[in-house]
C-alpha cells in the first residue's frame, strides 16, 4: 500500500521506470520536481514531448537525430572505411567526446542478453549486414561495454563480419569491468581506442 498521494505515486512510479533509479530515489527526484516552479515542469514536459516527437533513428547508423541521415553519416571528412560498432547512441556520443575516432558508427540498441531473451533478431544485426556488404569498410570496431553481454555480442559480431572477410577489432580493455561506455572518462576511452586488438 501507498504512502503517497495518488497522484505523487503515479509520478514515483514513472520515475522508478528509468534505468538506475530505484524507489528511494524516485521518490527524491518526485518531491524535487513538486517544489519547482509550474512554469520549469511545464517546460521540461514540453521538451521532453518535443524531443520524443522529434528525433528519430538515422537510416544509415540508427543514431538518434532530428536530421536524415544524421551529421555524422553525412560528414564527409570522416573515414568511411572504418565502422564503429556500439551498443547504444550514449555509447557513440561517449566516443566522440573522446576525440580520438574519425571513422562512422551503428548503433545496435541493445546488447546480446539470453537472459532477458535478447536474440541478434532483436538487435539491428541485419542492417549492420547490409551496410557492410554494400560499403568500403577496411576495419570495424566492436565498442561494446566490457560485460558479459558486450563480450557475447563482440562475439557474435566478430563471427558474423568473418564470414564477409571483414577485420573485427576490440576495443582494449583499459576500460573498467561492468560499467557503461557513457560513464567513462574520454582519456580512458581514446585510450581503449588506441589499443583495440583484433577479436
Amino acid at each position: 500500500m501507498s504512502v503517497h498521494p495518488g497522484p505523487i505515486q503515479a509520478l514515483v512510479d514513472e520515475l522508478k521506470r528509468l534505468p538506475g533509479i530505484g524507489p528511494r530515489s524516485a521518490s527524491r527526484l518526485a518531491f524535487h520536481l513538486l517544489r519547482q516552479p509550474l512554469d520549469d515542469v511545464t517546460r521540461l514536459a514540453t521538451v521532453l514531448e518535443e524531443a520524443r516527437r522529434e528525433l528519430k533513428e538515422c537510416s544509415t547508423c540508427a543514431a538518434w537525430t532530428d536530421v536524415d541521415p544524421c551529421r555524422t553519416c553525412s560528414d564527409a571528412s570522416r573515414d568511411q572505411t572504418m565502422l564503429c560498432v556500439v551498443e547504444d547512441a550514449e555509447d557513440l556520443l561517449a566516443i566522440e567526446r573522446s576525440g580520438e575516432y574519425r571513422g562512422v558508427y551503428h548503433v545496435l540498441h541493445g546488447a546480446l542478453s539470453p537472459v532477458r531473451g535478447v536474440g541478434p533478431e532483436a538487435l539491428r544485426f541485419e542492417e549492420l549486414l547490409r551496410r557492410v556488404r554494400s560499403g568500403e569498410f577496411r576495419e570495424v570496431i566492436a565498442a561494446t561495454n566490457p560485460n558479459v553481454e558486450g563480450e557475447a555480442t563482440a562475439l557474435y559480431l566478430s563471427r558474423l563480419l568473418a564470414e564477409e572477410g571483414l577485420s573485427v577489432t576490440r576495443v582494449a580493455q583499459g576500460l573498467p569491468a561492468g560499467t557503461s561506455l557513457d560513464h567513462v572518462d574520454e582519456l580512458t576511452i581514446a585510450r581503449a581506442l588506441q589499443g583495440r586488438r583484433t577479436t
